[in-house]
């Protein structure tokens, strides 16, 4: 094993941009899924009411209304057509998040996103075999199995086991069953599939990813002609089958991010330690020139001392 292959995931960049930098966007999500969090359990808790309910349907200071689309779907599949108020806050929730990018959603907004990546970097610090792959398409398999059962039954099926709600629930009733399905998840994801919960099983991610296929938040390799082939973005990123195509792709090729399956987590920016990533939008797919090598001195021109 060469002494590269040796050096932790990261560190080239915490040596080069400093640990706060080379952690700046991990650092803003936690702060986003803490505040987003605290936000729904100060009612609860302290008897502050800036939003009322959950993740699933809440109202912003008495006024805003906002729904999860997909618990909308589910309930119009499952015959209950809901009230107006629901409608206008799926409504203003799915624009939002088409506009923007739907899996930031699972990034800097879903309370399990910390569990599953406490997982992940157990797991790569354990040296531990990537596990059961399923197909990619597989969540999309079980967003559409969450739908008919919804038809099927009349019921809003994928609320009964959301771990999303469940842990507000547990967050605010000390549900005990709560805390064993996040366990359970975390477990899952150390030792039975890497990923394995956000990148394969949750409907909700597959749904963020389908109606934010188009939005306009996007990573970008624009520096690519700098990349050493580190792979720190590899192993950090959530979803790094996205990557090769912008970082490895032929001359001309768009160095964004298009994949549905991105999260726009950041990580891949911070972790580059000659800075190949960057935030930027769809319509920029402008590429780094690689700068011109300064040429050796020719040593017949050398001065004698």
């Amino acid at each position: 094993m060469s002494a590269r292959t040796q050096i932790p995931v990261g560190q080239e960049a915490i040596d080069e941009k400093g640990w706060v930098r080379a952690h700046k966007y991990l650092l803003l999500r936690r702060a986003s899924q803490v505040c987003f969090l605290v936000l729904f359990l100060m009612g609860p808790w302290f008897g502050v009411w800036i939003v009322q309910g959950t993740l699933a349907g809440s109202l912003t200071l008495g006024v805003l209304p906002l729904t999860d689309p997909l618990i909308l779907l589910q309930s119009v599949v499952a015959g209950h057509w809901p009230e107006m108020t629901a409608l206008i806050g799926g409504l203003i929730v799915l624009v939002a998040y088409a506009l923007i990018g739907g899996r930031i959603y699972c990034s800097w907004v879903c309370p399990i996103n910390p569990v599953t990546d406490a997982a992940n970097w157990l797991h790569r610090r354990l040296d531990l075999p990537k596990g059961w792959q399923p197909k990619r398409g597989t969540r999309l398999w079980i967003l559409a199995t969450v739908l008919i059962v919804s038809g099927a039954t009349g019921v809003i099926a994928w609320e009964l086991v959301n771990p999303i709600t469940m842990l507000h629930r547990g967050l605010i009733f000390g549900a005990g069953f709560v805390w064993a399905m996040i366990v359970a998840i975390f477990v899952f994801d150390v030792f039975v599939a890497r990923h394995g919960w956000c990148g394969h099983i949750c409907p909700v991610g597959a749904f963020y990813g389908l109606i934010g296929a188009k939005g306009l938040l996007r990573v970008s390799a624009a520096n690519r002609a700098a990349c050493d082939d580190c792979m720190d973005c590899y192993a950090v990123c959530p979803e790094n089958q996205v990557i090769s195509p912008a970082l490895k792709g032929k001359s001309g090729s768009t160095p964004l991010i298009l994949s549905p399956d991105c999260t726009t987590c950041g990580r891949c920016i911070d972790v580059c330690a000659v800075d190949v990533f960057r935030f930027t939008h769809r319509f920029d797919d402008q590429i780094a020139e690689p700068s011109d090598p300064v040429p050796a001195p020719d040593p017949r021109e050398a001065r004698p001392i």
